[in-house]
């Protein structure tokens, strides 16, 4: 095969990822959430059988209602969860950035013959399961548990704290699962900067401090616009972590999909919440792409 063949092959591939991944199972989510919900199973009234051929399904198509959408508008619920997720994952964002950018910081900064064992304790917790990781949390934040107990031990403070099943555990969870996801990309632009400008900036007369702000921060603004991403994204969507460490009034729109899915079995609503979800994060990652587009062109 030519080289231009293997390049075209190459080209493709990312789109038939794309398709296979993410456009199909977007079109059966999209189709489940303007279905009807039924006591069936599945627990909802296909819209398109392909044993009906064309006809029936063109037929069908009168029947595509949006109560599932006009649901979650009129449902304080709803509302209350996509709230409490966002406000939660931009904390958590925001913590993670700044437990983050002093670990890469210091991972650039360090021998070159040192990184690639500082990058692999980075990620180290990856190697454990997810759920164990969280699990350990319980553990940790209960009021009989190891933290409680250090901090009594010490002196610090005279009764256990509250803090397991409140919206702080979750932030907390949240933060720890994923701050390796803030750091790789933060190490990444910081490792590529050229050490060349940091002196210039130091023969010139800025402290530390301002060739920090002036120099490093700038340029190093991708790998935090990447990492927030990374960990705010999936921290919208997060299920499990509210779940373990959150209490009964922790409100995470991933929570409430759960529940439509598998204890109300309302497939409909719980299809449009999750259509909705990505609508709210596409701006985000549409303005991005933009941003990363005219870096590109400079």
């Amino acid at each position: 095969m030519s080289g231009g063949g293997m390049r075209r092959i190459a080209a493709l591939a990312p789109t038939v990822w794309l398709v296979v991944f993410f456009l199909v199972p977007f079109l059966l989510v999209a189709k489940i959430s303007v279905s009807t919900a039924a006591l069936a199973q599945p627990p909802y009234t296909p819209l398109f059988d392909l044993s009906e051929g064309v006809a029936g399904a063109l037929a069908r198509l009168g029947e595509l209602t949006l109560a599932a959408y006009r649901a979650i508008l009129e449902d304080d619920l709803y509302l209350l969860s996509y709230l409490g997720s966002l406000r939660l994952a931009a904390i958590a964002t925001a913590l993670t950035l700044l437990i983050a950018y002093p670990f890469a910081l210091a991972i650039a900064r360090a021998p070159r013959n040192r990184r690639p064992a500082l990058v692999m304790l980075a990620v180290a917790p990856f190697w454990t399961s997810f759920l164990i990781r969280v699990y350990a949390w319980i553990l940790l934040l209960k009021e009989e548990g190891l933290i409680n107990h250090a901090l009594m031990a010490l002196g610090l403070i005279g009764e256990p704290l509250h803090v397991f099943a409140t919206d702080a555990a979750v932030v907390v969870g949240v933060v720890y699962s994923y701050l390796p996801f803030m750091v790789l990309p933060l190490y990444a632009a910081l490792e590529q900067q050229d050490a060349s400008l940091r002196e210039a900036a130091a023969d010139l007369g800025a402290t530390p401090w301002r060739t920090f702000r002036r120099v490093t921060l700038p340029l190093s603004l991708p790998g935090v616009m990447a990492g927030s991403l990374l960990v705010f994204i999936p921290a919208m969507g997060e299920f499990v972590i509210p779940d373990l460490l959150g209490g009964s009034e922790t409100l995470m729109i991933g929570r409430t999909l759960w529940n439509d899915f598998f204890s109300n079995r309302d497939w409909p609503a719980a299809s449009a919440v999750a259509i909705v979800l990505l609508a709210l994060l596409l701006p985000a990652l549409i303005a991005y792409e933009r941003l990363q587009l005219r870096g590109r062109e400079r």
